[in-house]
């Protein structure tokens, strides 16, 4: 670990106690919809990843381009279509679902569990990073970021941990899909150039949030979540 890494740690995890000493998350972006028929076995591996532990963070965007057929999926954003279109032309090749992007590095087909599950080994062992942590302050979440190497946005993520839907038409009509992490809003919070920055920002849409910082190149360089009981989870990376 560089001297300078190790300083901002110590200092943060002062200020915040003794939580922020735990890794932080590996983060699974899961982009997918109800009306995609392969889609169900990647949720339920979504699902697996949520209860499995606190060392990764889930996340399922449902995407908007399967709305033409005959069913509207109702936590469809285009807020995740845009962010996966992203992701495509970072990582090369086409938009399709289910896929799965780890850490903001790799994608891979969201139902193929060694795949996945060896992505997020690999993403373990990357080195330290960037503190970061989320809380809830009255009305408000504040985003408290170390200082370290680099620059990002940081990304506030509003997300229901689980949602049950009959689904009535489309591919997957007769269905009843269990879903986890289902993301309802996504929101910029300004620029991290380095330095310890405080962010102050209303209570996101969704029963649970968690806080992004990511690069230009998509990397996701911290990550940290906030849960329906507003306990404080710090990570570092």
């Amino acid at each position: 670990m560089r001297p300078v890494v190790s300083i901002a740690l110590a200092l943060l995890g002062a200020a915040l106690g003794p939580a922020a000493a735990a890794e932080r998350p590996v983060v699974v972006e899961l982009f997918t919809s109800q009306s995609c028929s392969s889609c169900p076995p990647a949720e339920a591996l979504i699902g697996r990843l949520a209860h499995e532990g606190a060392d990764v963070l889930p996340l399922a965007f449902h995407v908007t381009y399967w709305n033409h057929l005959n069913w509207r999926d109702p936590y469809a954003l285009p807020a995740a279509t845009t962010r996966q279109e992203a992701y495509a032309v970072r990582l090369g090749g086409p938009t399709y679902t289910p896929q799965a992007v780890i850490d903001g590095t790799v994608g891979v087909i969201g139902s193929d569990e060694a795949a996945l599950r060896g992505a997020i080994a690999r993403a373990r062992s990357a080195g330290p990073g960037i503190p970061l942590a989320l809380t809830r302050e009255g009305d408000q979440l504040v985003v408290r970021v170390g200082s370290g190497n680099g620059a990002g946005q940081v990304l506030l993520v509003g997300f229901d941990p689980s949602h049950t839907t009959p689904v009535l038409r489309g591919e997957n009509a007769g269905r009843t899909l269990e879903q986890a992490n289902v993301v309802r809003a996504i929101r910029d919070l300004g620029r991290w150039s380095g330095g310890a920055s405080t962010f102050r920002t209303a209570q996101s849409e969704g029963d649970a949030a968690a806080v992004l910082l990511q690069a230009e190149d998509g990397r996701i360089l911290a990550a940290a979540r906030l849960d329906q009981d507003g306990a404080r989870q710090e990570a570092l990376r």
